[in-house]
């Protein structure tokens, strides 16, 4: 299963339009958590708002995680070794207030902690793929060089 995700900020119907398109193209589930906005898909199963419980539970059962470029999200898939392709939002598309989504989407890029597609094609070749791996991975808590530098820094 595929679980694509827009946030709970607004809704993102690029992203769902996409993934909904890309779906007559996939035989597996792909549900996705975004507002209704205008488009209505036809290949995806779409939810509105999701409580946590619910949430996580398709966000662990989902071998592959699509979503906009939320922090929270990109977190949650490292935390969980899942592989996340990230699809930012567009402020000059009316998709957000600015453009910290391009932003992010960059710096992990950059970092290599993520899959990142800038337009549909990249969408389309990544989600596709069937060997995509998680980049990154996170633990419960932080390294030990980061508590030791911490440390250090707080003993000056």
């Amino acid at each position: 299963m595929i679980f694509a995700t827009v946030g709970t900020q607004a809704p993102f119907d690029r992203l769902v339009k996409i993934v909904d398109d890309i779906a007559s193209e996939i035989s597996e589930e792909i549900v996705v958590q975004a507002f209704h906005d205008q488009y209505t898909p036809q290949n995806v199963r779409q939810v509105d708002f999701l409580p946590p419980d619910e949430f996580n539970e398709l966000f662990s059962k989902a071998r592959m995680i699509v979503a906009h470029a939320g922090m929270g999200t990109i977190i949650s898939a490292m935390k969980q070794g899942k592989p996340i392709i990230v699809f930012p939002r567009i402020a000059s598309l009316g998709e957000h207030r600015n453009e910290h989504q391009m932003a992010t989407a960059r710096q992990m890029e950059r970092m290599n902690y993520v899959y990142v597609a800038y337009d549909e094609q990249q969408l389309r070749q990544l989600m596709l793929s069937t060997d995509l791996k998680s980049l990154h991975s996170l633990g419960e808590f932080a390294s030990e060089s980061l508590i030791d530098d911490i440390k250090k820094f707080i003993e000056k």
